[in-house]
């Protein structure tokens, strides 16, 4: 048993901790000393028990209780950015390792478990001599994933949810395009399989060398085997989800929780990224929680999927801290408009709505790499490119799980022969687009097997270009209009810079090489060639299409 001489410089150690955090993250100051109590059981329906760290506020009137559901384990950086940010405030917090990591029984099956278990979890909670009656749930990624899953049947304790880039599809995170996620998800099953070989800092060893593991795989064919010998015993499910590229196939059925978008009614606080993985999902669920009438608040900033709780995390857990002391302790609501955007370039952004009401301007796509505001002559000769699954057009940035995403300099891939792009002048005035770009090509291939990925970037005055949206589809048809709607963002262009539209045939291994064959992409091996013909005159227009002006939307 611990004297009062051990505990003390324990609890003074917490409190400077709490300070520093408190500081660093420029948080509210702390309002009460907490404990911890470790590795508690909290058992399921079918007899396993799941481990959770109980943090406890020292404080005779509690604000509340949060619940935090984990693949990751419940140590840093949890532990600090949820159990002790929110037990030095008030709250109890307790964070549990899901089903089959972190000493938790059972195996460990990606989101199948989490409905059943999370229940399950909830029937323990309200069962607690300590539980204050109601409780939020909060946390990102596979974490939100966790909360959606609860969402599926919402428990009349559930107040609030704080749910960060997190998904509620995984069907659609996997093969939404058409074109598995190949360097998301093989790098995170194999981190999966990995992350409690041996100590932390083994572990950070291990990360660097992975992404390179990683990489050489997802250049290997078939996808299915290369997967498996990256990724040796661990990661049982990866055959599985290459083996099903159908979203409609009932094998997705259990990872897909769109359901609980329908039956949430609690307030909900979402934040995403503009370069987030996730972020249709994150968008989607605001738009339909917002037309149901939800109380809903959106934030989104220039964030990578891992960025929004390190960069951001200041902007984050205020934001967080506000909600849930709103909608959870009971106490003020912080005045704020619906949606929060930063817009990349210039600054926040308030807004009742998303998307808001901006013009439209068209810029078609011109023989020679032009970029215009005017039509091409009936006459101008299309541009053609190959694309060769030997050597794909590799993925520069953009809205990647890894640390090689987000903004990156991408003037290299303009100068790749399988790549054309397609430059305007410099802009006269700075230009604002605010919303979802699109893309409308002409296009003809000479194989029905190909995938078309097309890019909204930015050129600087010294010829530099940085990756503002992008879109991707696979196909399956030689020709026709193909119309493809980049990811959404807030973006100023600066008086001076220019807009290139880049199009390929691929971005490997952001999304798995198409092969040209038809071959199923878990087996295929073959691989053939692939040329494209973008139209501008002669068979047809090819346009970018923005919602876009020279002043930013009205926030009324």
């Amino acid at each position: 048993m611990r004297t009062v001489q051990d505990v003390a410089p324990l609890v003074n150690a917490r409190r400077l901790a709490s300070s520093v955090v408190s500081r660093v993250l420029k948080l509210p100051p702390p309002t009460t000393d907490y404990t911890v109590a470790r590795t508690v059981p909290v058992p399921m329906r079918d007899g396993v028990d799941l481990l959770a760290d109980h943090y406890v506020p020292q404080t005779a009137s509690p604000a509340g209780t949060l619940l935090v559901r984990c693949p990751y384990g419940r140590g840093f950086p949890f532990s600090t950015l949820f159990g002790a940010v929110y037990a030095a405030r008030g709250y109890h917090v307790v964070i549990q390792s899901v089903r089959g990591t972190f000493g938790s029984g059972g195996d460990f099956t990606p989101m199948v478990h989490e409905v059943a278990d999370g229940a399950d979890t909830v029937a323990w909670l309200r069962a607690q001599s300590w539980f204050t009656g109601s409780f939020a749930t909060i946390g990102l990624s596979y974490l939100g994933f966790t909360q959606w899953a609860l969402l599926m049947d919402p428990p009349p304790e559930l107040a609030a949810a704080v749910i960060t880039v997190g998904p509620h599809d995984f069907s659609a995170s996997s093969w939404g395009t058409g074109s598995f996620s190949l360097n998301d998800f093989l790098g995170w099953s194999h981190m999966m399989a990995h992350q409690e070989d041996g100590s932390r800092l083994l572990g950070l060893l291990r990360q660097a060398r992975s992404r390179k593991q990683v990489a050489r795989a997802a250049h290997e064919v078939p996808m299915g085997g290369a997967g498996r010998r990256l990724l040796g015993a661990g990661a049982p499910w990866w055959e599985s989800w290459v083996e099903h590229p159908d979203r409609t196939d009932p094998f997705w059925a259990p990872l897909n929780l769109s359901d609980a978008l329908d039956r949430v009614d609690v307030p909900v606080l979402l934040v995403g990224g503009w370069q987030d993985l996730f972020l249709e999902q994150t968008l989607a669920q605001f738009r339909h929680l917002h037309d149901r009438g939800v109380p809903t608040a959106l934030t989104v900033g220039p964030w990578t999927h891992t960025q929004v709780m390190t960069t951001g995390a200041p902007i984050v857990l205020r934001e967080s801290l506000n909600w849930l002391d709103a909608h959870l302790a009971g106490g003020p609501q912080v005045p704020r408009r619906a949606v929060r955007a930063r817009v990349v370039g210039q600054g926040w952004l308030e807004l009742p709505d998303w998307p808001p009401a901006m013009g439209e301007q068209v810029w078609y796509l011109q023989a020679a790499h032009g970029l215009s505001q005017t039509p091409p002559d009936g006459s101008a000769p299309p541009s053609s490119f190959t694309f060769d699954p030997a050597d794909p057009t590799p993925t520069i940035g953009g809205r990647l799980l890894s640390p090689e995403g987000g903004y990156r300099d991408d003037t290299v891939l303009a100068l790749r022969p399988d790549v054309v792009d397609f430059t305007s002048a410099p802009l006269a005035d700075d230009l604002y687009l605010v919303g979802t770009p699109v893309v409308e090509l002409s296009h003809r291939c000479d194989t029905p097997f190909h995938d078309v990925f097309v890019r909204l970037s930015e050129v600087a005055a010294d010829g530099s270009s940085t990756n503002v949206s992008d879109g991707f589809v696979r196909r399956t048809e030689n020709s026709g209009a193909v119309t493809l709607e980049l990811d959404a963002v807030a973006h100023r262009f600066a008086a001076g810079t220019r807009l290139r539209v880049l199009v390929a045939g691929g971005s490997h291994p952001r999304f798995v090489r198409n092969l040209g064959t038809g071959e199923p992409p878990v087996s295929g091996t073959t691989m053939t060639s692939a040329t494209h013909t973008i139209h501008h005159g002669q068979g047809g227009l090819s346009r970018l299409v923005l919602p876009a002006g020279p002043a930013l939307p009205s926030a009324d």
